[in-house]
Order: structure tokens, then C-alpha cells, then sequence
């Protein structure tokens, strides 16, 4: 562990130790206690080797199994995963910044969407809360809707315990019982910190249950500047790792050996008005200390990448977006949530901004391919045969390489225009770009036999059968 990380873990621990952690569950309290750690009240204190000994218990490596095998995740050392936006958006935002409420249409639109992308190995989760659902349960009716629409790794949202039992329930539906789903883990969900130093119930209730199913969790606090967390940079990311630990402790006292990710989504603020700011440098900052803190504690680790404070799909979400996204694939982040489609710092989802992320995850994607130098990529042979002062556009190579050798966009504009608005272009080839990729949507086979049960379990549950479309 090099300098700075042995000095925030230090101070990590001093505050599990010194400060403790407060814990709203009864089960968790009477838990934390049978294993040896002292509670006072609501409040556990860790100490340094009570940590450790249970973080050694995680595994260093996970696979998350899909439907179909081809999108089964492995999540650990240098593998990177993109995830969409996961925020669970009560609004759907234009092009142009205007909002509307979100409603179960555009949820089942993005499914499809997630599905047609070859970046993306998991599908489902809060990518929007859809206005329209209330009052039937929520991540059940969502998961039914995933679970029908795709044949990836599942994403999970929060709830209550019994919202968490249900989810657990149709899951068994699926793929078998409980040792089934713990040999092989369908679904990830994140449990967030109640900041600072405090996890609430109904996160517990469903760390509890994911636990005990086997199903891994990424622990990912979310301290913001100078509200929920220190001002300065170094004190906040000792603060996130404290919580980050203590939430992955108590997953493996619940059950040794729980698939765990060692997360965070802490943002900066604007001291102007003490809103969260996503995107600015001290984000970037923050996810290269996530990465760097969970390999040396030899864990896997996720962080928010594209993640803006823009109204619009504008150059302000271009570039805020894509500095946090490069950093986090510069530092192997693991999964790297909220790859595509957020905008107004986390209250809106954009179609449109979802397809220029995408631009932007195959531009990253290039760019770290590098340079290959071998002697056959060192083709100086072509350079010999059209020599000085000669032209390479012609040459069999050329033609041979024209279509894979260089990154191409799919948005993006190039070449003249003349007397054309250029967002107006721009606007219209995402339009094309997502038409397209609806167009060749087809829903993955799904058993009949197995739609049957799924929709007479939601009908049990209170959904409106109306509403149940699988």
C-alpha cells in the first residue's frame, strides 16, 4: 500500500475505531455484537483487525451469470464493465434540457435500448422511476419488465425487506432456489451509506437479504462536500472508505464469503449554492482513490462515471462526462456505474445523452486499445512501395483496413456542412442512431411456462394485471 493510501486507511480506521458507525437494525446491532464488536447503542466500533479479518473473507473476484452466458460478468482486477444510468430519474430530459415526468414506456424503451448495446452486460435496475407505476410495487414490476426484455446480468433497486424478498422471489422463479442463486449470482444492487457514518433501515434490510441470497452488493457511499461530508478532498475520501468497509464487514458476518464491491459516489458541491457538482476534477480524484484503495485491500471495486451537472445535451456534459469516464477506465474501475444517459446531476435521464455517451465509451475504448508496434503493425513495407512524396489512399492496405484499422463515429459529425445547423445534424443522427437500434430490437426467448409463474406472482403481489406485459 503506497503513502497516501496507508495514511487514509489509518484515518479510515481511527474513525471505525474512535467515532463508530451507526447502525438502524435491530438484527444487524444484536449481529455486530455476537461477532465481538462493541455497540453502544445504535453505534458499532471496529476495530483495526476485526476489519481486516472480515474484509479477508471477500472475494477478490465475482461473476454475476446472465440468461445467456454470452453477457455473464466478471468483475475483479483490470476487467472494466459498464453499467447505464441507475438513479431510478423521475424525469426524462430532451436534447434541449426540457423535462418531463418519466412513465413505465420510456423505462421499457431504455431496457431495449441497454439490451442493443454491446458495451453494456447488464440491463434492468432504476435507470428512471416511471411516474405512472404508483401505487404497484415498483422494482418487482421493473425487474419483470428486464427479465422479459433482456437476457443480461440483472440490476437491482432499493426497497423495503419485503420489496427485496419479492425481488428474491421471482429471481427463484427464473433460476432455481436459494443455493441455486448462491452458486450462481443473478442481480447486483448498491447500498448506500446514510452519511456521515450511519447506514438506515431500509438499506440494511436489503443488505441483509442480498446477503443472504448470495447476491453481491456494491457498498458505495455518497458524502457530498461540505453537506454530508468534509470540504476537503483526503478527509472525504476517509470518511467514504470508513463507511465503505463497515457495510462490507457486515456483509460477510451475515454470510462469509458474500460477493461484495468496494464502491463510491461521493460528489463535490458547488459552494455557490451547496448542490452536488458531478463532473468537476475532484470527482475524477475521488474514483482513482476508489480504484486504488479497493485493489489494495484486494477487493473489486465501482464508481460513477458519467456523471454531469448539465441541463442540456451540451459541451458541458461532453466534457464532464468524459473526464471521470476516462479517468475510471484509467484506473480499472470494475463496474463503472451511471455509464450512459444522466443528466442535471442525477435528477434526469436523456435519450439522447445516452447515445453520446455511448460515442464516448467507443472513443475511450479506442483509445486505450493503444499503440500496436509489432512487425506486422510496423508495416514499412508500404511505406517502401509508395516512397517519398507518394499517396497512401489507393494502396490494397488502404482498402484492405478502411473499415477497422481507424475509430468511427456514430453521431458524431465530420466533413462540410453548408448552410446547416450543425445541432440540428447532430440531433438528427442520434434520432437515426436510436431509431435504428429499436428497429433490430427482438426480445430474447423467454419459457412460456416460466412467464406464467412470473405474472401470476406479481398478480399476487397487487400488480395490475393490466400492467403485466411479459
Amino acid at each position: 500500500m503506497k503513502d497516501d493510501l496507508k495514511e487514509i486507511h489509518q484515518a479510515s480506521m481511527e474513525l471505525l475505531e474512535k467515532i463508530g458507525v451507526k447502525f438502524y437494525h435491530a438484527e444487524v446491532l444484536d449481529l455486530l455484537q455476537s461477532k465481538g464488536i462493541k455497540v453502544v447503542g445504535e453505534t458499532a466500533y471496529f476495530k483495526p483487525d476485526q476489519v481486516m479479518n472480515w474484509i479477508n473473507k471477500a472475494p477478490a473476484n465475482i461473476k454475476i451469470y446472465a440468461r445467456n452466458p454470452k453477457y455473464d460478468m466478471e468483475i475483479g482486477g483490470e476487467k472494466v464493465e459498464y453499467t447505464p444510468g441507475n438513479s431510478g430519474f423521475p424525469w426524462i430530459a430532451d436534447f434541449e434540457g426540457t423535462r418531463r415526468k418519466a412513465l413505465l414506456e420510456d423505462y421499457t424503451t431504455l431496457v431495449k435500448l441497454v439490451h442493443q448495446t454491446p458495451f453494456f452486460n447488464i440491463n434492468g435496475g432504476m435507470m428512471v422511476t416511471p411516474t405512472d407505476l404508483q401505487p404497484t410495487p415498483i422494482y418487482p414490476m421493473m425487474l419483470l419488465i428486464a427479465l422479459s426484455h433482456s437476457d443480461k446480468c440483472m440490476f437491482g433497486g432499493l426497497g423495503s425487506a419485503k420489496e427485496a424478498e419479492m425481488i428474491m422471489n421471482i429471481l427463484q422463479i427464473v433460476f432455481g432456489g436459494k443455493e441455486d442463486l448462491i452458486t450462481k449470482p443473478r442481480i447486483v444492487t448498491t447500498i448506500r451509506p446514510l452519511s456521515p457514518l450511519q447506514f438506515d433501515e431500509t438499506m440494511l434490510d436489503t443488505l441483509l437479504i442480498y446477503a443472504k441470497f448470495g447476491q453481491p452488493m456494491i457498498i458505495a457511499p455518497a458524502a457530498s462536500a461540505a453537506n454530508t461530508g468534509p470540504i476537503t478532498l483526503a478527509d472525504r475520501i476517509a470518511l467514504s472508505n470508513a463507511e465503505s468497509l463497515a457495510g462490507l464487514t457486515v456483509c460477510q458476518m451475515i454470510r462469509a464469503g458474500t460477493p461484495v464491491i468496494y464502491g463510491s459516489a461521493s460528489p463535490a458541491s458547488d459552494m455557490r449554492t451547496a448542490n452536488y457538482a458531478f463532473g468537476p476534477p475532484e470527482s475524477a480524484l475521488f474514483t482513482a482513490y476508489c480504484s486504488r484503495l479497493a485493489k489494495s485491500y484486494g477487493l473489486p471495486c465501482s464508481g460513477g462515471v458519467m456523471l454531469s451537472n448539465a441541463k442540456s445535451v451540451s459541451v458541458q456534459a461532453g466534457y464532464e462526462s468524459m473526464l471521470v469516464m476516462l479517468v475510471g477506465v484509467q484506473e480499472k474501475i470494475n463496474v463503472m456505474l451511471h455509464s450512459a444517459g444522466e443528466l442535471e446531476s442525477r435528477e434526469a435521464m436523456s435519450f439522447e445523452k445516452y447515445l453520446v455517451d455511448l460515442e464516448i465509451i467507443g472513443m475511450i475504448n479506442r483509445f486505450l486499445q493503444g499503440v500496436k508496434t509489432e512487425l506486422n503493425d510496423l508495416a514499412l513495407d508500404v511505406i517502401k512501395e509508395v516512397g517519398p512524396g507518394g499517396e497512401f489512399i489507393t494502396h490494397p492496405t488502404t482498402m484492405e483496413l478502411c473499415r477497422k484499422e481507424l475509430w468511427s463515429p456514430d453521431i458524431s459529425l465530420r466533413g462540410p456542412m453548408i448552410n446547416k445547423d450543425p445541432n440540428e445534424c447532430l440531433k438528427e443522427n442520434i434520432h437515426k442512431k436510436m431509431q435504428k437500434m429499436l428497429e433490430s430490437y427482438s426480445p430474447p426467448r423467454f419459457p412460456g411456462e416460466t412467464k406464467l409463474k412470473l405474472r401470476q406472482y406479481l398478480m399476487d403481489i397487487g400488480v395490475d394485471p393490466e400492467l403485466i406485459n411479459c
